[in-house]
Protein backbone atom coordinates (compact mmCIF):
# COMPACT_ATOMS: atom_id res chain seq x y z
CA UNK A 1 0.00 0.00 0.00
CA UNK A 2 1.11 3.35 -0.88
CA UNK A 3 0.77 6.26 1.16
CA UNK A 4 1.54 10.04 1.48
CA UNK A 5 4.70 10.61 2.93
CA UNK A 6 4.12 14.11 5.65
CA UNK A 7 6.00 15.72 7.99
CA UNK A 8 6.75 13.85 10.70
CA UNK A 9 6.69 16.77 13.26
CA UNK A 10 2.83 16.65 13.42
CA UNK A 11 2.39 19.60 11.13
CA UNK A 12 -0.41 19.20 8.94
CA UNK A 13 -0.29 17.47 5.16
CA UNK A 14 -1.21 20.45 2.50
CA UNK A 15 -3.59 18.10 0.73
CA UNK A 16 -5.76 17.07 3.72
CA UNK A 17 -9.64 18.51 3.71
CA UNK A 18 -11.45 20.08 6.61
CA UNK A 19 -12.52 16.88 8.12
CA UNK A 20 -9.43 14.91 7.62
CA UNK A 21 -7.11 18.03 9.13
CA UNK A 22 -9.90 18.22 12.22
CA UNK A 23 -9.30 13.93 12.82
CA UNK A 24 -5.15 14.74 12.38
CA UNK A 25 -5.60 17.17 15.16
CA UNK A 26 -8.24 14.33 17.43
CA UNK A 27 -5.33 11.37 16.39
CA UNK A 28 -2.84 14.03 18.16
CA UNK A 29 -5.03 14.58 20.88
CA UNK A 30 -6.10 11.38 21.67
CA UNK A 31 -9.51 12.45 21.50
CA UNK A 32 -12.83 11.76 20.12
CA UNK A 33 -13.61 13.44 16.67
CA UNK A 34 -17.30 13.63 16.18
CA UNK A 35 -18.58 14.51 13.49
CA UNK A 36 -22.73 13.36 13.82
CA UNK A 37 -25.11 15.80 12.91
CA UNK A 38 -27.91 15.00 16.11
CA UNK A 39 -30.17 14.13 14.27
CA UNK A 40 -30.76 9.43 14.38
CA UNK A 41 -32.47 9.57 11.29
CA UNK A 42 -29.62 10.89 9.34
CA UNK A 43 -26.68 9.82 11.92
CA UNK A 44 -28.28 6.27 11.26
CA UNK A 45 -24.45 4.63 9.18
CA UNK A 46 -27.32 2.45 7.69
CA UNK A 47 -30.03 4.25 6.77
CA UNK A 48 -29.76 5.56 3.22
CA UNK A 49 -29.51 9.37 4.36
CA UNK A 50 -26.73 10.87 2.25
CA UNK A 51 -23.24 12.11 4.18
CA UNK A 52 -21.03 14.89 1.89
CA UNK A 53 -17.92 15.44 2.17
CA UNK A 54 -18.26 17.06 5.52
CA UNK A 55 -18.60 13.97 7.24
CA UNK A 56 -15.86 12.19 4.82
CA UNK A 57 -12.55 11.07 5.29
CA UNK A 58 -10.25 8.83 2.56
CA UNK A 59 -9.34 5.65 3.82
CA UNK A 60 -5.61 5.92 3.21
CA UNK A 61 -5.47 9.05 5.47
CA UNK A 62 -6.97 6.53 8.28
CA UNK A 63 -4.52 4.17 7.28
CA UNK A 64 -1.53 6.93 7.52
CA UNK A 65 -2.57 7.89 10.72
CA UNK A 66 -2.76 3.90 11.70
CA UNK A 67 0.45 2.76 10.25
CA UNK A 68 2.83 5.86 10.43
CA UNK A 69 0.96 8.80 12.21
CA UNK A 70 2.24 11.67 13.91
CA UNK A 71 3.26 11.96 17.30
CA UNK A 72 0.88 12.94 20.67
CA UNK A 73 0.60 15.85 21.56
CA UNK A 74 2.55 16.27 25.03
CA UNK A 75 1.01 14.41 27.52
CA UNK A 76 -1.33 12.58 25.52
CA UNK A 77 -1.92 9.14 24.17
CA UNK A 78 -2.66 8.97 19.95
CA UNK A 79 -5.31 7.59 19.13
CA UNK A 80 -7.94 6.88 16.40
CA UNK A 81 -11.45 7.66 17.86
CA UNK A 82 -14.23 8.45 15.12
CA UNK A 83 -18.16 8.71 15.02
CA UNK A 84 -20.30 9.42 12.88
CA UNK A 85 -17.71 9.61 10.13
CA UNK A 86 -17.70 8.35 6.69
CA UNK A 87 -14.48 6.48 4.87
CA UNK A 88 -14.42 6.58 1.78
CA UNK A 89 -12.24 4.40 -0.16
CA UNK A 90 -10.87 0.33 0.53
CA UNK A 91 -8.84 0.75 4.11
CA UNK A 92 -6.15 -1.60 3.65
CA UNK A 93 -3.78 -2.23 6.46
CA UNK A 94 -2.94 -5.57 5.27
CA UNK A 95 0.29 -6.71 7.30
CA UNK A 96 0.50 -3.83 9.12
CA UNK A 97 1.35 -3.05 12.88
CA UNK A 98 -1.39 -0.59 14.34
CA UNK A 99 -0.11 0.69 17.70
CA UNK A 100 -2.76 3.31 18.67
CA UNK A 101 -6.12 2.16 19.58
CA UNK A 102 -8.47 2.48 17.35
CA UNK A 103 -13.13 3.19 17.59
CA UNK A 104 -15.00 3.66 15.49
CA UNK A 105 -18.51 4.07 16.24
CA UNK A 106 -21.55 4.58 13.68
CA UNK A 107 -19.27 5.32 10.51
CA UNK A 108 -19.67 3.78 7.22
CA UNK A 109 -16.96 2.24 4.84
CA UNK A 110 -17.70 3.03 1.19
CA UNK A 111 -15.46 -0.46 0.56
CA UNK A 112 -14.09 -3.51 2.42
CA UNK A 113 -11.98 -3.34 5.48
CA UNK A 114 -9.14 -5.41 4.76
CA UNK A 115 -6.89 -6.54 7.68
CA UNK A 116 -5.30 -10.16 7.67
CA UNK A 117 -2.06 -10.34 9.09
CA UNK A 118 -2.44 -6.84 10.68
CA UNK A 119 -1.56 -6.31 14.60
CA UNK A 120 -3.61 -4.74 16.78
CA UNK A 121 -3.43 -3.98 20.74
CA UNK A 122 -7.50 -3.66 20.38
CA UNK A 123 -9.62 -2.82 18.04
CA UNK A 124 -13.69 -1.45 17.88
CA UNK A 125 -16.39 -0.91 15.06
CA UNK A 126 -19.26 0.07 16.96
CA UNK A 127 -22.40 0.28 15.20
CA UNK A 128 -20.75 0.57 11.62
CA UNK A 129 -22.05 -0.13 8.08
CA UNK A 130 -19.16 -2.35 6.58
CA UNK A 131 -19.36 -3.74 2.75
CA UNK A 132 -16.86 -6.72 4.07
CA UNK A 133 -14.51 -6.91 6.79
CA UNK A 134 -11.24 -9.33 5.41
CA UNK A 135 -9.31 -10.00 8.75
CA UNK A 136 -7.64 -13.49 8.38
CA UNK A 137 -4.44 -14.48 10.63
CA UNK A 138 -5.52 -11.06 12.29
CA UNK A 139 -3.80 -10.59 15.81
CA UNK A 140 -5.19 -9.14 18.44
CA UNK A 141 -3.39 -8.00 21.91
CA UNK A 142 -6.65 -7.07 23.55
CA UNK A 143 -10.45 -7.46 22.26
CA UNK A 144 -11.82 -6.87 18.93
CA UNK A 145 -15.21 -5.86 19.67
CA UNK A 146 -17.71 -5.24 16.36
CA UNK A 147 -21.34 -5.31 17.90
CA UNK A 148 -24.07 -3.72 16.50
CA UNK A 149 -22.30 -3.41 13.00
CA UNK A 150 -23.88 -4.43 9.56
CA UNK A 151 -21.71 -6.46 7.05
CA UNK A 152 -23.50 -6.92 3.90
CA UNK A 153 -20.33 -9.08 1.93
CA UNK A 154 -19.14 -10.96 5.32
CA UNK A 155 -16.61 -11.52 7.79
CA UNK A 156 -13.20 -13.30 7.12
CA UNK A 157 -11.47 -14.26 10.23
CA UNK A 158 -10.05 -17.44 9.50
CA UNK A 159 -6.79 -17.86 11.64
CA UNK A 160 -7.25 -15.28 13.82
CA UNK A 161 -5.78 -14.43 17.28
CA UNK A 162 -7.66 -12.45 19.51
CA UNK A 163 -6.19 -11.96 22.59
CA UNK A 164 -9.20 -10.77 24.82
CA UNK A 165 -12.11 -11.25 24.24
CA UNK A 166 -14.62 -10.91 20.34
CA UNK A 167 -17.88 -8.91 20.45
CA UNK A 168 -20.49 -9.63 17.85
CA UNK A 169 -23.74 -8.71 20.08
CA UNK A 170 -26.67 -7.44 18.22
CA UNK A 171 -24.30 -7.72 14.30
CA UNK A 172 -25.99 -8.65 11.07
CA UNK A 173 -23.74 -10.37 8.56
CA UNK A 174 -24.75 -11.75 5.16
CA UNK A 175 -23.19 -14.16 3.05
CA UNK A 176 -19.99 -13.84 1.15
CA UNK A 177 -19.68 -15.22 -2.61
CA UNK A 178 -18.91 -18.44 -0.83
CA UNK A 179 -22.08 -18.86 1.08
CA UNK A 180 -20.49 -17.69 4.57
CA UNK A 181 -21.79 -15.17 6.71
CA UNK A 182 -18.83 -15.66 9.40
CA UNK A 183 -15.98 -17.40 8.21
CA UNK A 184 -13.37 -18.03 11.21
CA UNK A 185 -12.09 -21.49 10.96
CA UNK A 186 -8.93 -21.80 13.56
CA UNK A 187 -9.68 -18.83 14.89
CA UNK A 188 -8.59 -18.64 18.78
CA UNK A 189 -10.41 -16.39 20.98
CA UNK A 190 -8.26 -16.04 24.67
CA UNK A 191 -11.48 -14.99 26.46
CA UNK A 192 -15.44 -14.82 25.71
CA UNK A 193 -16.81 -14.70 22.22
CA UNK A 194 -20.32 -13.12 22.22
CA UNK A 195 -22.72 -13.09 19.51
CA UNK A 196 -25.82 -12.40 21.38
CA UNK A 197 -28.78 -11.28 19.02
CA UNK A 198 -26.57 -12.22 16.24
CA UNK A 199 -28.70 -11.79 12.74
CA UNK A 200 -26.47 -14.28 10.30
CA UNK A 201 -27.80 -14.87 6.83
CA UNK A 202 -25.52 -17.91 5.79
CA UNK A 203 -23.23 -19.87 7.15
CA UNK A 204 -21.12 -19.16 10.45
CA UNK A 205 -17.88 -21.74 10.08
CA UNK A 206 -16.02 -22.41 13.30
CA UNK A 207 -13.91 -25.00 12.34
CA UNK A 208 -11.16 -26.04 15.01
CA UNK A 209 -11.59 -22.54 16.50
CA UNK A 210 -11.08 -22.32 20.17
CA UNK A 211 -12.39 -20.12 22.54
CA UNK A 212 -10.66 -19.40 26.10
CA UNK A 213 -13.79 -19.15 28.52
CA UNK A 214 -17.07 -19.50 27.20
CA UNK A 215 -19.22 -18.59 23.43
CA UNK A 216 -22.39 -16.98 23.96
CA UNK A 217 -24.71 -17.15 20.80
CA UNK A 218 -28.05 -16.16 22.77
CA UNK A 219 -30.81 -15.19 21.30
CA UNK A 220 -28.96 -14.95 18.47
CA UNK A 221 -30.33 -16.20 14.86
CA UNK A 222 -28.73 -18.56 12.35
CA UNK A 223 -30.19 -18.30 8.87
CA UNK A 224 -29.27 -20.56 6.29
CA UNK A 225 -31.94 -22.72 5.20
CA UNK A 226 -31.04 -23.55 1.40
CA UNK A 227 -27.46 -25.26 2.11
CA UNK A 228 -26.27 -28.05 4.47
CA UNK A 229 -25.10 -26.02 7.70
CA UNK A 230 -26.51 -22.59 9.29
CA UNK A 231 -23.81 -23.27 12.13
CA UNK A 232 -20.61 -25.26 11.07
CA UNK A 233 -18.38 -25.60 13.78
CA UNK A 234 -16.72 -29.25 14.06
CA UNK A 235 -13.92 -30.08 16.49
CA UNK A 236 -14.69 -26.61 18.50
CA UNK A 237 -12.97 -26.24 21.82
CA UNK A 238 -14.94 -24.02 24.31
CA UNK A 239 -13.54 -24.42 27.59
CA UNK A 240 -16.38 -23.59 29.65
CA UNK A 241 -20.21 -23.20 27.97
CA UNK A 242 -21.92 -22.97 25.06
CA UNK A 243 -24.58 -21.12 25.27
CA UNK A 244 -27.41 -21.66 22.58
CA UNK A 245 -30.01 -20.22 25.02
CA UNK A 246 -32.81 -16.47 24.72
CA UNK A 247 -31.65 -13.33 25.72
CA UNK A 248 -33.18 -10.13 27.10
CA UNK A 249 -33.45 -6.76 25.71
CA UNK A 250 -35.04 -4.03 28.54
CA UNK A 251 -34.26 -5.91 31.67
CA UNK A 252 -31.72 -8.49 32.73
CA UNK A 253 -32.23 -12.17 32.30
CA UNK A 254 -31.29 -14.86 34.84
CA UNK A 255 -31.23 -18.35 33.96
CA UNK A 256 -33.86 -19.97 36.25
CA UNK A 257 -35.91 -16.73 37.26
CA UNK A 258 -38.95 -15.13 35.43
CA UNK A 259 -37.88 -11.91 33.48
CA UNK A 260 -38.50 -8.20 34.60
CA UNK A 261 -41.09 -6.53 33.30
CA UNK A 262 -40.71 -5.09 30.00
CA UNK A 263 -38.04 -7.05 29.04
CA UNK A 264 -38.12 -8.68 25.35
CA UNK A 265 -37.11 -12.28 25.57
CA UNK A 266 -35.62 -13.62 22.25
CA UNK A 267 -34.08 -16.87 21.53
CA UNK A 268 -31.79 -18.28 19.52
CA UNK A 269 -33.35 -19.14 16.57
CA UNK A 270 -31.35 -21.53 13.63
CA UNK A 271 -32.69 -22.43 10.03
CA UNK A 272 -30.13 -24.53 8.73
CA UNK A 273 -28.10 -27.64 9.85
CA UNK A 274 -25.76 -27.68 12.96
CA UNK A 275 -22.69 -29.54 13.02
CA UNK A 276 -20.64 -29.12 16.53
CA UNK A 277 -18.84 -32.81 16.05
CA UNK A 278 -15.89 -33.91 18.22
CA UNK A 279 -16.38 -30.42 19.98
CA UNK A 280 -15.27 -30.34 23.31
CA UNK A 281 -17.00 -28.08 26.13
CA UNK A 282 -15.35 -27.69 29.63
CA UNK A 283 -18.69 -27.17 31.37
CA UNK A 284 -22.00 -27.46 29.58
CA UNK A 285 -23.47 -27.53 25.97
CA UNK A 286 -26.62 -25.46 26.76
CA UNK A 287 -29.74 -25.68 24.17
CA UNK A 288 -32.41 -24.28 26.63
CA UNK A 289 -35.36 -22.73 24.90
CA UNK A 290 -33.09 -23.11 21.29
CA UNK A 291 -35.50 -23.23 18.13
CA UNK A 292 -34.35 -25.34 15.07
CA UNK A 293 -36.02 -25.28 12.00
CA UNK A 294 -34.30 -28.26 9.58
CA UNK A 295 -35.32 -29.63 6.31
CA UNK A 296 -35.61 -33.22 6.22
CA UNK A 297 -31.96 -33.41 4.90
CA UNK A 298 -30.40 -31.53 7.75
CA UNK A 299 -29.27 -32.09 11.30
CA UNK A 300 -28.31 -31.29 14.70
CA UNK A 301 -25.12 -33.30 14.50
CA UNK A 302 -23.63 -33.60 17.59
CA UNK A 303 -21.18 -36.93 16.71
CA UNK A 304 -18.74 -37.62 19.75
CA UNK A 305 -19.14 -34.20 21.53
CA UNK A 306 -17.95 -34.37 24.89
CA UNK A 307 -18.70 -32.11 27.86
CA UNK A 308 -19.85 -32.59 31.76
CA UNK A 309 -23.35 -31.56 31.00
CA UNK A 310 -25.49 -31.41 28.11
CA UNK A 311 -28.50 -29.32 28.36
CA UNK A 312 -31.41 -30.89 25.82
CA UNK A 313 -34.16 -28.51 26.36
CA UNK A 314 -34.78 -26.65 23.11
CA UNK A 315 -38.23 -26.84 21.14
CA UNK A 316 -38.81 -30.31 19.35
CA UNK A 317 -37.35 -29.55 15.43
CA UNK A 318 -40.26 -30.96 13.17
CA UNK A 319 -38.25 -31.96 10.43
CA UNK A 320 -34.85 -33.26 10.31
CA UNK A 321 -32.59 -35.40 12.18
CA UNK A 322 -30.36 -35.60 16.11
CA UNK A 323 -27.42 -37.04 15.95
CA UNK A 324 -25.69 -37.81 19.10
CA UNK A 325 -23.48 -41.08 18.06
CA UNK A 326 -20.49 -41.24 19.71
CA UNK A 327 -21.14 -38.69 22.27
CA UNK A 328 -19.93 -38.62 26.04
CA UNK A 329 -21.46 -36.67 28.96
CA UNK A 330 -21.55 -36.60 32.46
CA UNK A 331 -25.09 -35.09 33.07
CA UNK A 332 -27.84 -35.33 30.61
CA UNK A 333 -30.42 -32.82 31.32
CA UNK A 334 -33.70 -32.76 29.09
CA UNK A 335 -36.88 -32.98 28.86
CA UNK A 336 -39.52 -35.82 27.04
CA UNK A 337 -40.84 -32.86 24.47
CA UNK A 338 -37.55 -31.58 23.45
CA UNK A 339 -36.56 -34.98 21.39
CA UNK A 340 -37.39 -35.54 18.01
CA UNK A 341 -39.89 -38.72 16.95
CA UNK A 342 -39.10 -42.42 15.87
CA UNK A 343 -36.10 -42.18 12.71
CA UNK A 344 -35.00 -38.47 13.45
CA UNK A 345 -32.70 -40.10 16.47
CA UNK A 346 -29.54 -41.62 16.27
CA UNK A 347 -27.72 -42.34 19.54
CA UNK A 348 -25.72 -45.19 18.86
CA UNK A 349 -22.71 -45.30 21.12
CA UNK A 350 -24.11 -42.31 23.35
CA UNK A 351 -22.86 -42.34 26.69
CA UNK A 352 -24.23 -40.45 29.72
CA UNK A 353 -24.16 -41.36 33.36
CA UNK A 354 -26.75 -39.28 35.01
CA UNK A 355 -30.15 -38.64 33.95
CA UNK A 356 -31.60 -35.08 34.90
CA UNK A 357 -34.86 -34.86 33.72
CA UNK A 358 -36.79 -31.40 33.74
CA UNK A 359 -40.47 -31.43 34.44
CA UNK A 360 -41.83 -35.18 34.23
CA UNK A 361 -40.58 -37.78 32.18
CA UNK A 362 -42.11 -41.34 33.22
CA UNK A 363 -40.14 -44.32 32.43
CA UNK A 364 -43.13 -45.03 29.27
CA UNK A 365 -41.76 -41.85 27.68
CA UNK A 366 -37.93 -42.51 28.28
CA UNK A 367 -38.84 -45.70 26.57
CA UNK A 368 -40.58 -44.21 23.48
CA UNK A 369 -37.25 -41.84 23.88
CA UNK A 370 -34.88 -45.10 23.15
CA UNK A 371 -37.28 -46.68 20.81
CA UNK A 372 -37.10 -43.28 18.42
CA UNK A 373 -33.54 -44.03 18.69
CA UNK A 374 -33.32 -47.68 16.94
CA UNK A 375 -35.02 -47.41 13.94
CA UNK A 376 -33.91 -51.19 13.82
CA UNK A 377 -33.07 -53.35 16.83
CA UNK A 378 -29.86 -52.01 18.52
CA UNK A 379 -29.57 -53.18 22.46
CA UNK A 380 -26.52 -50.43 23.33
CA UNK A 381 -29.89 -47.56 23.67
CA UNK A 382 -31.32 -50.24 26.13
CA UNK A 383 -28.59 -51.55 28.10
CA UNK A 384 -26.94 -47.67 28.92
CA UNK A 385 -30.36 -46.41 29.57
CA UNK A 386 -31.05 -49.82 32.19
CA UNK A 387 -27.37 -49.11 33.69
CA UNK A 388 -27.98 -45.64 34.22
CA UNK A 389 -31.03 -46.43 36.10
CA UNK A 390 -29.57 -48.87 38.11
CA UNK A 391 -26.79 -46.97 39.53
CA UNK A 392 -29.07 -44.20 40.57
CA UNK A 393 -30.90 -46.73 42.43
CA UNK A 394 -33.98 -47.51 40.26
CA UNK A 395 -33.96 -51.64 39.61
CA UNK A 396 -37.36 -51.83 38.90
CA UNK A 397 -37.20 -49.20 36.06
CA UNK A 398 -33.87 -51.01 34.75
CA UNK A 399 -35.57 -54.14 34.56
CA UNK A 400 -38.24 -52.61 32.73
CA UNK A 401 -36.15 -51.55 30.43
CA UNK A 402 -34.29 -54.37 29.41
CA UNK A 403 -38.03 -56.23 29.51
CA UNK A 404 -38.69 -53.74 26.98
CA UNK A 405 -35.31 -54.24 24.96
CA UNK A 406 -36.23 -58.36 24.65
CA UNK A 407 -39.50 -57.58 23.23
CA UNK A 408 -37.97 -55.03 20.32
CA UNK A 409 -35.55 -57.42 19.72
CA UNK A 410 -38.40 -60.38 19.27
CA UNK A 411 -39.72 -57.96 16.73
CA UNK A 412 -36.63 -58.73 14.67
CA UNK A 413 -36.87 -62.53 14.83
CA UNK A 414 -38.73 -65.04 12.46
CA UNK A 415 -42.11 -66.45 13.21
CA UNK A 416 -41.25 -69.77 15.39
CA UNK A 417 -38.81 -67.09 17.43
CA UNK A 418 -41.30 -64.50 17.80
CA UNK A 419 -44.24 -67.43 19.05
CA UNK A 420 -41.58 -68.71 21.34
CA UNK A 421 -40.64 -65.23 22.92
CA UNK A 422 -44.64 -64.44 23.10
CA UNK A 423 -44.34 -67.16 25.69
CA UNK A 424 -41.85 -66.51 27.76
CA UNK A 425 -42.91 -63.02 27.63
CA UNK A 426 -46.64 -64.11 29.01
CA UNK A 427 -45.34 -66.64 31.49
CA UNK A 428 -41.92 -65.37 32.77
CA UNK A 429 -41.69 -61.78 31.41
CA UNK A 430 -37.82 -62.97 29.98
CA UNK A 431 -36.73 -63.84 33.51
CA UNK A 432 -36.44 -59.99 34.90
CA UNK A 433 -40.00 -61.24 37.03
CA UNK A 434 -39.12 -64.05 38.91
CA UNK A 435 -41.93 -63.94 41.04
CA UNK A 436 -44.01 -64.74 37.60
CA UNK A 437 -42.03 -68.25 37.66
CA UNK A 438 -43.09 -68.58 41.27
CA UNK A 439 -46.73 -68.40 40.78
CA UNK A 440 -46.33 -70.23 37.67
CA UNK A 441 -44.55 -72.79 39.73
CA UNK A 442 -46.95 -72.95 42.39
CA UNK A 443 -50.07 -73.40 40.07
CA UNK A 444 -47.86 -76.33 38.16
CA UNK A 445 -47.69 -78.25 41.31
CA UNK A 446 -51.46 -77.77 42.29
CA UNK A 447 -52.38 -78.91 39.18
CA UNK A 448 -50.23 -81.87 39.36
CA UNK A 449 -50.65 -83.15 42.64
CA UNK A 450 -54.64 -82.74 42.12
CA UNK A 451 -53.76 -84.70 38.38
CA UNK A 452 -51.68 -87.43 40.57
CA UNK A 453 -54.17 -87.49 43.29
CA UNK A 454 -56.07 -89.99 40.67
CA UNK A 455 -53.16 -92.24 40.25
CA UNK A 456 -52.66 -95.21 41.19
CA UNK A 457 -48.92 -96.30 39.71
CA UNK A 458 -47.29 -99.09 40.39
CA UNK A 459 -44.21 -99.52 42.21
CA UNK A 460 -40.71 -100.54 39.94
CA UNK A 461 -40.01 -102.99 42.86
CA UNK A 462 -42.14 -104.52 45.61
CA UNK A 463 -41.36 -103.36 48.51
CA UNK A 464 -38.51 -100.43 47.77
CA UNK A 465 -40.78 -97.72 47.75
CA UNK A 466 -41.47 -95.47 50.08
CA UNK A 467 -45.95 -94.37 50.43
CA UNK A 468 -47.27 -93.11 47.42
CA UNK A 469 -47.86 -89.28 47.98
CA UNK A 470 -49.52 -87.20 44.95
CA UNK A 471 -48.05 -83.65 46.30
CA UNK A 472 -44.74 -84.76 46.94
CA UNK A 473 -44.48 -86.49 43.65
CA UNK A 474 -45.67 -83.46 41.78
CA UNK A 475 -42.80 -81.18 43.74
CA UNK A 476 -40.30 -83.80 43.09
CA UNK A 477 -40.85 -83.28 39.09
CA UNK A 478 -41.05 -79.72 39.05
CA UNK A 479 -37.92 -79.03 41.61
CA UNK A 480 -34.40 -80.07 39.49
CA UNK A 481 -31.48 -81.50 41.54
CA UNK A 482 -33.53 -81.91 44.53
CA UNK A 483 -34.53 -85.12 45.31
CA UNK A 484 -37.52 -85.69 47.53
CA UNK A 485 -37.32 -89.69 47.64
CA UNK A 486 -40.62 -90.21 45.52
CA UNK A 487 -39.81 -89.82 41.45
CA UNK A 488 -37.76 -93.07 40.43
CA UNK A 489 -40.11 -94.86 42.48
CA UNK A 490 -43.24 -95.67 40.27
CA UNK A 491 -43.69 -97.28 36.96
CA UNK A 492 -46.08 -94.41 34.85
CA UNK A 493 -47.35 -94.87 31.45
CA UNK A 494 -49.60 -93.55 28.68
CA UNK A 495 -50.47 -90.18 29.58
CA UNK A 496 -49.07 -90.07 33.13
CA UNK A 497 -45.74 -90.64 31.56
CA UNK A 498 -45.94 -87.46 29.34
CA UNK A 499 -47.91 -85.25 32.29
CA UNK A 500 -44.40 -86.12 34.47
CA UNK A 501 -41.86 -85.21 31.14
CA UNK A 502 -44.00 -82.47 31.04
CA UNK A 503 -43.42 -81.55 34.37
CA UNK A 504 -40.13 -82.07 34.79
CA UNK A 505 -38.99 -79.82 31.44
CA UNK A 506 -41.27 -76.61 32.81
CA UNK A 507 -39.50 -77.31 36.48
CA UNK A 508 -36.38 -77.09 34.99
CA UNK A 509 -37.34 -73.61 32.65
CA UNK A 510 -39.22 -71.71 35.75
CA UNK A 511 -36.50 -72.96 38.33
CA UNK A 512 -33.60 -71.80 36.10
CA UNK A 513 -35.67 -68.46 35.93
CA UNK A 514 -36.44 -67.84 39.47
CA UNK A 515 -32.17 -68.14 40.02
CA UNK A 516 -31.65 -66.25 37.14
CA UNK A 517 -33.85 -63.26 39.06
CA UNK A 518 -32.17 -63.90 42.15
CA UNK A 519 -28.92 -63.63 40.96
CA UNK A 520 -29.69 -60.21 39.45
CA UNK A 521 -30.82 -58.90 42.71
CA UNK A 522 -27.90 -60.58 44.79
CA UNK A 523 -25.69 -59.28 42.15
CA UNK A 524 -27.40 -55.71 42.29
CA UNK A 525 -27.06 -55.88 46.60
Amino acid sequence: MTLVVGPRDGELPDDLTAAEAGMWQAFRNGSVYDLSSGDALVDDPHGGHPWGPERSVRARIVCWLLLDGPPALAGRVASLQLTGVRISGTMDLAGGTVEPYVELRGCRFEREVLLPETRFTTVRLVDCSVPRLEAARLHTEGDLHLPRSRFRGGIRLTDARIGTDLLLNQAIVHRDRYGRSIAADGMTVGQDLQAEMLESHGEVSLRSAQVGVSLSLRGARLLNPYTRHALNAPQLTVERTLYLTPAGLGGPLMRGTTPAQGTRIQRFECEGGVRLDDGRFGDALDFEHARFTFTDEQELSLRRVQTPELRFLGERPARGRVVLSGARVVNLMDRADSWPGPGRLHMGGFAYENLVPRGPFPLEKRLRWVGAATAEYNPEPYERLAAVLRAGGEDEDAREVLLAKHRRRRESLPVAAKLVGYAQDWTVAYGYRPGRAAVWMAVLWAAGSLAFARAEPPPLKAGEHPDWNPVLFALDLLLPVIDLGQAGFWHLDDGWQWLATALILLGWILATTVAAGATRLLRRS
